[in-house]
């Protein structure tokens, strides 16, 4: 990566500091809540404002849903194409009482700004948009293609994007993806990401009767809801920590020798994540180490449990009815449809009579360590954060990163620009000035670093 090159567009990041963190405030000012459909073609037509202002040619994809916006900035074959892509859909900001300032008011309190959305996603994607812009100030141009993908359905989980993806593939290829999104490693050193878990989301449903029943008058007789799903729920996963439905795993893929060294290197102090967090103990298997965890395994989550009486006092009452919401994160090379299916002949064969409803599912992606541009991505990091380079093979949570490394194949990237500490989907969302002004430079230069690259 050339010095000289990057050195006064990191100068001018500098000195537009205060115009750039104004404009951010501005575009956060603006809500676009998903779930809710507020604010969202007002958002996506201020990005196409923004996308035009940059030379790009820009359209608006529609989708049964919200809107996407898609923007491209050079075609020359002989370049690299980079597809950046981020959501401009935001969570709704409940519990508003919450909020030390109002969600949508940006306000900056000790070096940091909040709002919601400042860190997910639209403070990462605008700090995107002004390195391209930085690039084009200082040298007149970019030395890659750079195309960019705006989703507004993020948050509600991209139900659309796979369609999208398969139907506009051809406009969409590109030789990397790169999605700046999620915080950073706590330590504050620059992070990339390889992968993504997945997650299949159902409800187990059951009903033994048609009303709830006194205890006295029916218990022994009538079944009670709850505890067939108490019987059905043990059956599932063992207090050892194995899951235990079978097939669930058989599609496991097992972590690299080069996926195991960099997790070993990366920084834990795991003292302080359970005091931080009111733990005593890590779930079990105890064996299994802390990133081994959140990496190469999939879980079984009771997200909810629900019958009965839940009030004050008590109540002696039989439960008909009971509903648990569940979740499975998956990891690579699970498919969602064959994890639901693996779960339903589970329940058919231990309890006939619960009902399985599917509901979201996103599955897990990973792209190899060993992929060459990497390098370039190792590169950039290093030279715009000013310091060592955490690769992590997977991250815990999910993103659509699927939808470009097994629907476009191409290798899929997460660099977050985030701090640890953003409290994205929570109120006081925020993202530190430094972290900002960081993911601008990390841009940048990865746009830059890619113009020496060739595939």
């Amino acid at each position: 990566m050339n010095d000289s090159t990057l050195a006064p567009v990191f100068a001018h990041i500098e000195d537009n500091r205060e115009r750039f963190i104004a404009r951010l405030m501005d575009y956060v000012r603006h809500p676009s809540i998903s779930a809710q459909n507020i604010g969202i073609r007002p958002v996506a037509a201020l990005l196409k404002g923004h996308l035009h202002s940059l030379g790009m040619t820009v359209e608006t994809i529609e989708t049964p849903g919200h809107p996407m916006v898609f923007g491209q900035l050079g075609d020359d074959p002989a370049r690299p194409t980079i597809l950046l892509y981020g959501h401009y859909d935001v969570q709704p900001p409940e519990p508003l009482e919450a909020w030390i300032s109002p969600p949508f008011e940006p306000t900056i309190r000790d070096g940091r700004i909040y709002a919601r959305g400042v860190a997910d996603n639209k403070g990462q994607h605008f700090a995107q948009l002004l390195a391209i812009e930085s690039l084009l100030a200082v040298h007149g141009g970019i030395p890659c293609n750079v195309k960019i993908l705006l989703e507004g359905e993020e948050e509600v989980g991209s139900p659309n994007i796979a369609a999208v993806v398969r139907q506009h593939a051809d406009k969409l290829r590109a030789d990397l993806v790169v999605t700046a999104d999620g915080p950073m490693h706590p330590s504050g050193q620059g992070t990339i990401l390889y992968g993504v878990r997945g997650v299949a989301s159902f409800e187990l449903r059951a009903r033994t009767a048609k009303r709830d029943a006194h205890s006295g008058n029916f218990g022994g007789v009538m079944p009670n809801a709850v505890w067939q799903l108490v019987h059905l729920l043990a059956t599932m996963k063992a207090p050892d920590g194995q899951i235990t439905i079978d097939g669930l795993t058989d599609d496991v893929l097992p972590l690299s020798a080069m996926e195991r060294a960099a997790m070993a290197r990366l920084p834990l102090d795991l003292t302080a994540v359970m005091e931080e967090m009111g733990m005593t103990a890590l779930d079990a298997p105890a064996e299994r180490g802390y990133f081994e965890r959140l990496m190469a395994h999939p879980t079984l989550t009771i997200n909810g449990f629900h019958g009965g009486y839940g009030g004050a006092g008590s109540k002696t009452v039989l439960p008909a009815e009971a509903v648990v919401k569940c979740d499975i994160r998956l990891v690579e090379a699970m498919e969602p449809d064959a994890v639901f299916a693996a779960v339903e002949a589970h329940v058919a064969r231990h309890a006939p009579d619960v009902q399985v409803v599917r509901q979201g599912a996103m599955a897990p992606s990973k792209t190899p360590m060993e992929t060459p541009v990497a390098a370039v991505l190792r590169s950039a990091v290093a030279v715009s954060r000013g310091g060592q380079v955490l690769e992590i093979p997977s991250m815990g949570g999910s993103l659509p990163d699927y939808v470009f490394t097994k629907i476009l194949g191409v290798p899929a990237f997460v660099v977050p620009y985030g701090n640890a500490d953003e409290a994205n989907h929570a109120p006081n969302e925020n993202l530190t000035i430094d972290c900002f002004m960081g993911g601008i430079r990390t841009g940048a230069a990865i746009l830059s670093g890619l113009g020496a690259w060739r595939s």
